[in-house]
């Protein structure tokens, strides 16, 4: 039986910082390998009976995942990990992934005991999805941080300087804040939301990979698939299942959010 991806909007007061709500169910499936690729996101995760954070990547990793487990997760948006780590900066689980005792025994233990009951990913995502709202209060994101992350998502590089004098901030106070608050400085942000930007295209059909470069923000085609190979370890026609230059429907194991990508064998 293949995997199953499936994802939701979160609880209405968290929507503004949580994009979606997963789960994945790997059913009877053999051990694999999972493709995992930079999105500027931070994800809380239950999977094996703990309850993990997973940090922003800057690159690709493989994460093996048994037959018949079940991985559930709240994924936090750029810039707003803050929620889940309050004032541990965020640049301190990049590229890694942590039980959250370690960091909050305090919050971890609570919550382990909900999901201690939870008989399968979905209940366990309503868990991750409650536990994620109750961090809600005296919660404050830095708008500087906020605005500078919407501005980044355009295609067009945004230089630092003009950033920072947009937001009345030096060069370094703006590289520092969206540093502690996503985990890496704006250059390379601008180029993972990029990145996931122009993957999400390709994944919606109907469009070359030149066009979709350049709609992206790319120089041209070999400018895109050098970056895809940079972040993600695979040219673009081997990552997306495609032949030619043609776009293909997505993969029905495929993350739509972008993060886990179809998986290969192990």
């Amino acid at each position: 039986m293949a995997s199953r991806y499936a994802q939701w909007r979160p609880a209405a007061p968290l929507r503004r910082w949580v994009d979606c709500v997963w789960v994945r169910e790997n059913a009877e499936r053999p051990a694999h390998s999972q493709l995992v690729v930079p999105d500027g996101c931070v994800d809380l995760i239950w999977w094996e009976g703990r309850a993990e954070i997973v940090g922003p990547d800057r690159g690709p990793r493989s994460v093996p995942v048994r037959g018949g487990a079940g991985i559930a997760g709240v994924r936090f948006r750029p810039g707003s990990a803050g929620l889940l780590l309050g004032r541990v900066p965020v640049r301190e689980v990049c590229d890694v992934q942590v039980p959250l005792e370690e960091l909050f025994p305090g919050l971890a233990r609570p919550l382990m005991e909900r999901l201690a009951d939870a008989e399968h990913p979905r209940a366990a995502a309503a868990v991750l999805d409650a536990f994620a709202a109750s961090l809600l209060p005296g919660y404050a994101p830095d708008p500087s941080v906020e605005r500078a992350v919407a501005l980044l998502g355009g295609p067009e590089p945004v230089p630092v300087s003009d950033l920072a004098a947009e937001l009345g901030l030096s060069p370094r106070q703006l590289r520092r804040r969206v540093t502690d608050a996503v985990g890496y400085g704006p250059k390379t942000l601008h180029g993972v939301l990029r990145f996931q930007r122009a993957l999400a295209w390709a994944r919606s059909g109907g469009a070359g990979l030149a066009e979709i470069a350049l709609r992206a923000g790319y120089a041209d085609q070999a400018h895109f698939t050098r970056e895809v190979r940079r972040l993600a370890g695979a040219p673009p026609t081997l990552l997306l299942g495609r032949r030619g230059s043609r776009t293909a429907q997505p993969d029905s194991d495929g993350d739509s959010a972008g993060r886990l990508q179809p998986d290969s064998s192990s």
